[in-house]
């Protein structure tokens, strides 16, 4: 499943269609020009448990990355795993 984007000047989403549909979205709000706030992620109960949303944050980590962003992770998720992933710390 590929991970797509949707970004627009005040906000965006990360997300992975199946069946002609979102199943997953990791959701950010823009604070300025090279911050993002990342506040919500959610993944289809039927989709649950495969590694999805730590697929988004692996493509938002490298958008940021590519676009030199920061990151604040205000959603539960994106913050769990920024707390046991070392390496996604350089965008924060």
């Amino acid at each position: 499943m590929d991970v797509k984007q949707l970004n627009s000047p005040t906000k965006g989403h990360f997300y992975i269609e199946a069946d002609g549909r979102e199943v997953a979205q990791m959701h950010y709000v823009w604070a300025g020009d090279s911050k993002l706030i990342i506040d919500h992620t959610e993944v289809d109960e039927a989709f649950e448990g495969r590694g999805l949303g730590k697929q988004l944050l692996s493509a938002l980590v490298q958008f940021a990355r590519e676009n030199k962003i920061t990151v604040l992770p205000l959603c539960p998720f994106a913050k769990s795993v920024f707390d046991r992933v070392p390496e996604y710390r350089d965008v924060l």
